[in-house]
């Protein structure tokens, strides 16, 4: 099941194939990394329970809602005005590595930080496979964990998917394309977690 879950496209994806276009393997990596970290904080708020007080607390839940929702839409407005200006792709390829990828793994780091239905899916979904009476912090971490390992390995994998078809995904008219392509998309998940009920 987490295996389907994680196959299933979302903001990860969209920002990972974007990156990747962007900035190659490196860029997608860093993306993954950054998505990574944010699974494992993820993980230790469930154990922690503080999860479960942004879950209960409505107030709580809108925040994290509203910024995870406000950064999507910003992310994919920014994908959408590289559009308007056709040296802008050209500038950004030409932006220093280091600065490339830091962006890279903020972006991939803050995008699945800031969505809430993360958490939700750590509290409804991974405690349905605790066994009673047992150590429940251990088996919180070894889900977490081996969750965040799935999620790694699929991305090595799609983005190694994506990389081989950069040759013609280099082409401006495919990068503008893309671009579009990624920033009505970001937008629409970004709308998409707005509108969704606590």
């Amino acid at each position: 099941m987490s295996i389907l879950l994680i196959l299933l496209p979302g903001p990860d994806t969209a920002i990972a194939t974007k990156n990747t276009i962007t900035g190659g393997r490196a860029g997608g990596m860093k993306t993954v990394f950054g998505t990574l970290t944010a699974l494992l904080i993820h993980t230790f708020a469930a154990v922690l329970g503080l999860s479960a007080l942004i879950v209960k607390s409505a107030f709580l839940f809108s925040i994290l809602k509203y910024a995870g929702a406000c950064y999507l839409i910003y992310l994919g407005l920014k994908s959408l005005w590289t559009l308007k200006k056709p040296g802008r792709i050209q500038d950004r390829e030409e932006q220093k590595p280091e600065a490339k990828q830091v962006n890279c793994y903020r972006q991939g780091f803050l995008t699945n930080l800031l969505n809430p239905k993360v958490a939700v899916f750590f509290l409804t979904f991974l405690p349905q496979f605790l066994e009673p009476g047992s150590n429940t912090f251990t088996q919180f971490m070894i889900m977490g964990l081996t969750y965040t390992i799935l999620t790694f390995i699929w991305f090595i994998i799609y983005i190694y998917l994506i990389h081989q078809l950069s040759a013609f995904m280099k082409k401006p008219a495919v990068q503008n394309w893309m671009e579009g392509i990624t920033g009505a998309v970001l937008i629409g998940f970004g709308i998409k977690l707005a509108l969704e009920r606590k």
